[in-house]
């Protein structure tokens, strides 16, 4: 389903860079605790984040202890903020799309590829702009969680509800 809230779409692209290299489950399993430790995913608390407080987080088992991606989380809070004229964060990520969410015909699973041009562009911006863990797939995967992109298969009931 298309999502246009701040946070949230804040929390998709920290889980979605998080999730990289692990499984989904893994994620899943620990999102409450994201929740927790990121203050509910606000950009503007995480950006002021000091490195003991990253320390800190860095010994809490209820998130992926690993330092690169606990510290993008907190990079990209400051480059959300710093987004300006291009932002807020909506606008910013749903103007790869057009402001309206891509709608694929995929037929099969295998059809559905793990980057397009679109998380590419979307990549090369935000990588450009300070933010981290953010490559092409993890932008598609993005994409998806936030519906700028409906990738349900043509027989899902979910993609005739989307359409």
């Amino acid at each position: 389903m298309p999502v246009h809230d701040e946070a949230r779409l804040f929390e998709m692209l920290s889980l979605e860079g998080a999730q990289a290299g692990l499984s989904w489950s893994t994620i899943l399993h620990k999102r409450a605790g994201y929740r927790r430790a990121f203050a509910s995913f606000d950009a503007a608390k995480v950006a002021r984040f000091t490195s003991s407080r990253v320390e800190r987080l860095l010994e809490d088992p209820s998130i992926v202890r690993n330092r690169m991606k606990v510290e993008s989380i907190v990079r990209n809070a400051a480059a959300i903020l710093d987004l300006g004229a291009d932002g807020p964060l909506d606008e910013f990520v749903w103007s790869f799309v057009d402001g309206v969410p891509t709608v694929n015909r995929w037929k099969r699973m295998g059809d559905i590829p793990a980057e397009t041009p679109a998380s590419r562009a979307m990549s090369k911006e935000l990588k450009r702009r300070g933010f981290a863990f953010v490559g092409p797939t993890v932008c598609y995967a993005f994409m998806q969680a936030c519906g700028l992109v409906n990738d349900h298969l043509t027989t899902c009931f979910r993609w005739v509800e989307i359409h």
